[in-house]
């Protein structure tokens, strides 16, 4: 039996560590051939990878530069001949810091955006030729659950990834034509690396989120593992413009 992404390549933006690596392992697990891409050395990733008999190539990229965007694109093809899904995760989060509207400098509110928001257009951009040539793509876009929440404390992550959840809706209406889907994923607050090390919460902390969860337990990196084969494999063929939450019952929309 094959799996359920058997031979798609799949690049994943911001899989050296965290979440894009959870993602790009399970990934390769169904069959999927993976192009790890991230600003840093995504190298370790890929050799797990292939030590488990699977196939991924490392590539450092920066989402926010067109160039690299096209350079990621053209790596992919180089190696694998083809691009089939994309999902748009590299993003300022993990350490960015909480803060409340009067701290947030201009200056990194521009930043976050042009990472979050410009990174997801870019990187969208760069393999649309590939995927049009072929008639078939899955874009997968990352959001977060904290926009169907309103939250404080965290005004530039959230405006970054209100704005991916209505790129998707647009990409997918644009798109659709041809053959390309384009869905979103919401995560809730997810124990990676970088958010177990934590110490700026300001809100109560990991804990405090529990109560307004149906399901009482942190969420893990591995509770995004089947949103995220559901929408890179052939099972959502018909699913397009939509955004799963996935967070433990903490919003619900």
């Amino acid at each position: 039996m094959t799996g359920r992404v058997e031979g798609r390549v799949c690049v994943v933006t911001g899989a050296a560590q965290g979440i894009g690596a959870t993602y790009a392992k399970a990934l390769a697990t169904e069959g999927a051939k993976l192009v790890i891409s991230d600003i840093d050395d995504g190298t370790a990733v890929a050799d797990e990878i292939k030590a488990s008999g699977g196939e991924a190539i490392a590539l450092q990229n920066d989402v926010s530069h067109w160039q690299s965007c096209q350079e990621m694109a053209a790596g992919a093809l180089k190696a694998f001949g083809r691009i089939d899904v994309l999902i748009n995760n590299a993003a300022i989060f993990g350490k960015l810091e909480r803060a409340s509207i009067e701290e947030i400098s201009p200056e990194l509110f521009d930043r976050v955006l042009k990472v979050n928001v410009g990174g997801t257009f870019l990187c969208t951009k760069a393999v649309l030729p590939a995927m049009k040539k072929q008639g078939y793509g899955k874009i997968i876009n990352i959001s977060t659950s904290r926009i169907f929440a309103g939250l404080p404390f965290y005004t530039h992550y959230d405006a970054s990834k209100g704005a991916v959840f209505g790129m998707t809706r647009a990409m997918a209406k644009e798109l659709g034509d041809h053959g390309i889907r384009v869905n979103a994923i919401a995560p809730g607050s997810t124990m990676s690396e970088n958010v177990k090390a934590r110490t700026d919460w300001r809100d109560g902390g990991p804990a405090a989120k529990l109560a307004g969860r149906s399901l009482k337990r942190l969420q893990d990196p591995e509770d995004l593992i089947g949103a995220c084969l559901y929408l890179a494999s052939a099972e959502s063929d018909f699913t397009t413009g939509q955004t799963l939450v996935i967070d433990g019952g903490g919003a619900m929309w």
